[in-house]
């Protein structure tokens, strides 16, 4: 049973070959046609097909995506702005007084 080079055809020692090619004869009225891969054009039209394949995939993605990273950018930028104002010298004053009144009884300004 092995396999390897042990010859298939055990009554006359012969090798019949791998498979696909098992020692029969070969087929006639079979017609095969190459080109040279110097001649083939594999890339032809790759990089124009490459910019209106993404612009069209873009197009039609741009509605699912522009929208939230627009809000969450406007979100961030509002946030980093308030951020720095609490942390500045006139935002922390602006809090001391509204600690004050709001221990006054007054309303806090917001």
């Amino acid at each position: 049973m092995g396999g390897g080079s042990e010859p298939l055809d055990t009554k006359h020692g012969k090798f019949l070959g791998g498979w696909g090619n098992l020692g029969s004869q070969t087929q006639k009225g079979i017609v095969t046609y190459a080109i040279s891969a110097n001649r083939q054009r594999p890339l032809a039209g790759v990089l124009n097909a490459a910019i209106f394949n993404t612009w069209r995939r873009f197009k039609a993605q741009a509605l699912y995506v522009l929208p939230p990273l627009a809000i969450a950018y406007a979100t961030m930028k509002w946030a980093i702005e308030k951020n720095e104002y609490y942390n500045s010298k006139e935002g922390r004053l602006h809090d001391s007084e509204a600690a004050e009144e709001a221990t006054q009884g007054g309303t806090v300004r917001g």
